[in-house]
């Protein structure tokens, strides 16, 4: 009655009067309520341009002592294996073997290329990996062992990684996602200039240099005697095969070879997937899991248990080798029996050369498909990290593993 008031008493001024004051009071309710959503879709569009921003622990950590409550017998598959300096020196000879073979033949030959593509590429990734494996004190026993059998197993690869390699990786192991520790992350400029499809095959194309040149920019870790050897070793080899050597058995397309095995490597080639494949976020993630104050865990390590991780030391068991990364390649199998129930779960991928197809197509999925914490993990070998980086490792202590826990 009273709407019907307002509407047919024209001449009742007062009524007119209300009705301008419930009008502007709608008014004013949905240009709040406007306000309100325009606010909540911006944010939620900056939540969709950004990383996944976490403030849970990295999981492997709690799954690594739940592993071992429920099945403490996986500890004894710690350890070195002593297959792999077998494997490593099997690699390196084959190597140097097609190096030979091909000392004499045009670099810009199609059997050039394709013997590196096919051969020299998948032996090199199998020395990344092999270097990957000894940087966790995984061939023998002895730490200076490991450190001195890494720079022989990065001999093929031509250019000297294996010292620097080590304590980037361990830290990338306690510092899970961490900004401005764990260097496996792309950096800023990378998310805003390579985000598109060109970006994406560019970055695809050319992810050795991006991984080989980016821990230099985010912090720098102390030069060591180690590195010096690296260094050392590695430039003399080179120098050998070119002016050194006789061209009977090797010559500078001997060294080409190696060095093109290792830029294929880490380009578009089957066994390069790995690197998208292990940390990237292919799920997709809900709005609510995209706002870190609601805590929501984000995947954020994918395994594969495809055939190409018999020539990668089963570097595709990736959940298995975060959980407990002084277990060798070859019991990373066994842990997965052990302990099915934990791992049956969990998102994982069953092609990388799929993986690198998606991750250039796919709108989805692009560079900012990595969870990132602000705070946590710590350095391992004394890095130059920023003052600011110091004091959230002192606050986040502790993140970081306990003493009784396995390490690498």
């Amino acid at each position: 009655m009273a709407a019907s008031a307002v509407t047919t008493a024209t001449t009742d001024s007062s009524s007119t009067q209300r009705k301008q004051q419930q009008n502007g009071k709608l008014d004013t309710s949905s240009s709040s309520s406007s306000s309100a959503s325009a606010g909540a879709g911006d944010q939620n569009d900056a939540l969709e341009k950004d990383f996944f921003w976490t403030y849970t622990e990295e999981p492997h950590r709690t799954r690594r002592m739940a592993i071992i409550k429920a099945h403490p017998e996986v500890t004894k598959l710690c350890g070195p294996e002593p297959l792999t300096k077998w494997v490593v020196l099997g690699v390196v000879s084959l190597q140097f073997l097609l190096a030979h073979l091909l000392r004499d033949t045009s670099f810009f030959s199609w059997k050039f290329w394709l013997t590196a593509y096919v051969f020299g590429a998948t032996c090199n990734q199998n020395l990344f990996l092999a270097i990957h494996e000894i940087s966790h004190n995984l061939a023998f026993r002895s730490p200076t062992a490991n450190r001195l059998f890494a720079i022989v197993a990065n001999l093929p690869i031509a250019v000297p990684y294996s010292a620097s390699f080590r304590p980037y990786h361990l830290t990338h192991h306690k510092s899970l996602g961490v900004d401005g520790l764990d260097t496996d992350l792309p950096t800023a400029f990378e998310a805003l200039f390579l985000d598109s499809i060109l970006g994406k095959a560019f970055f695809c194309t050319f992810q050795i240099f991006f991984y080989a040149l980016r821990p230099m920019a985010i912090y720098r870790v102390p030069f060591t005697w180690v590195h010096w050897l690296n260094l050392t070793i590695q430039l003399f080899f080179d120098y050998a095969i070119v002016f050194l050597l006789p061209d009977s058995l090797f010559t500078a397309n001997s060294l080409l070879y190696f060095l093109l095995s290792s830029f294929l490597a880490g380009s578009l080639h089957p066994t390069a997937g790995h690197f998208i494949a292990e940390h990237y976020v292919y799920e997709k993630i809900t709005p609510e899991a995209r706002n870190p104050d609601n805590k929501i865990p984000v995947p954020e390590t994918f395994s594969y248990y495809g055939p190409l991780n018999w020539v990668t030391y089963n570097v595709g068991l990736h959940n298995e080798h975060h959980d407990f990364p002084a277990i060798p390649w070859t019991r990373l199998p066994k842990l997965y029996e052990i302990a099915s129930e934990f791992y049956e779960g969990l998102p994982q991928h069953r092609s990388w050369t799929h993986v690198l197809w998606q991750f250039i197509f796919d709108e989805e999925i692009g560079m900012r498909c990595r969870v990132k914490r602000k705070v946590g993990g710590r350095v391992v070998g004394g890095g130059s990290v920023s003052a600011k980086q110091q004091q959230q490792q002192h606050q986040a202590k502790e993140a970081g593993w306990g003493d009784d826990e396995i390490e690498a």
